[in-house]
């Protein structure tokens, strides 16, 4: 028996043994057609896709050059993600480090989309002026004098209200009372209502690895951290110019870490105190808990 007498035709008919050539051609190319037909139709329907089933997500974390100093932006959308701000698991024992942080989380089911130290810190890992978490103000907002960094005055809180966020100079954070739930304090501020610290010069001697954070509106935060060394001007006017945050403080230097596998870092060297993250939002009949507590 030949191959020929086993093919069937476009009605779903047996061709039959015999069948004159002529019309066994016909058939093949019907069949043809039909296929080809069947491929088009196919890729029309995933051309018809809706765009966000077509392009990959956007990564939360991008690599941006600015002033010929490279930097990881991370940029959070609050309509989709929760900022939370940690110092100590459940045990009482402060993480640490950003990979013990990152590794608690998933264990806990709310693996972070990136973490990033979060403020200074004193010997002990206490941090240095104001810490609220979940609601609690665990250390008190400093007004002092002194030496370093954060006493460069004015420094500022950043806070976290449930949907919203906001970075404000420390004086008008005390006026303002914010119900906040997640609060952490440094400074310098980097940027203030859209003007750069009035004590930065335009490229200072000091350059650091350094990071802070900045608003772009009361639901967009963005994050950012240098790959390299870079003075306090250059990094205030990334804020500003290219990030276009009105207002951003800077959390730390020299240790400052990033936890973001998506983008390639996954930074646990440094020791650290305040640790920042952001996480997806649950849906609203599962309530998420602080990062410091399981979910």
């Amino acid at each position: 028996m030949s191959d020929r007498s086993n093919l069937m035709d476009s009605a779903g008919q047996g061709i039959t043994r015999g069948m004159p050539e002529k019309r066994w051609l016909t058939v093949a190319r019907r069949m043809a057609i039909a296929c080809v037909l069947l491929a088009t139709a196919s890729a029309s329907a995933i051309a018809q896709q809706r765009p966000d089933q077509q392009k990959p997500k956007e990564q939360s974390c991008r690599d941006v050059t600015f002033e010929t100093v490279q930097y990881t932006v991370c940029t959070v959308d609050l309509a989709t993600h929760e900022i939370q701000i940690a110092w100590k698991a459940p045990n009482g024992e402060a993480y640490g480090n950003l990979g013990s942080f990152a590794r608690a989380q998933t264990r806990a089911g709310a693996t972070p989309l990136f973490a990033m130290n979060a403020g200074m810190y004193h010997a002990d890992g206490r941090p240095v002026g104001l810490y609220v978490e979940g609601g609690r103000e665990l250390t008190k907002i400093s007004t002092t004098r002194g030496p370093g960094n954060f006493h460069m005055k004015p420094n500022g809180v950043f806070y976290v209200t449930g949907a919203e966020a906001g970075v404000l100079e420390t004086g008008r954070y005390i006026k303002a009372k914010p119900n906040a739930q997640f609060a952490t304090q440094s400074g310098p501020m980097l940027v203030i209502d859209g003007k750069l610290h009035p004590r930065f010069s335009a490229d200072g001697p000091s350059l650091k690895i350094r990071n802070g954070v900045g608003v772009r509106d009361a639901k967009t935060v963005v994050f950012a951290i240098s790959n390299d060394g870079v003075s306090f001007g250059s990094f205030a006017r990334l804020f500003r110019d290219e990030l276009k945050c009105n207002n951003a403080l800077y959390l730390d230097g020299s240790i400052s870490s990033l936890w973001a596998p998506s983008a390639g870092r996954q930074d646990e060297l440094w020791p650290v105190g305040p640790i920042v993250a952001a996480i997806p939002r649950l849906p609203a009949a599962k309530a998420t808990a602080p990062a410091g507590q399981a979910r």
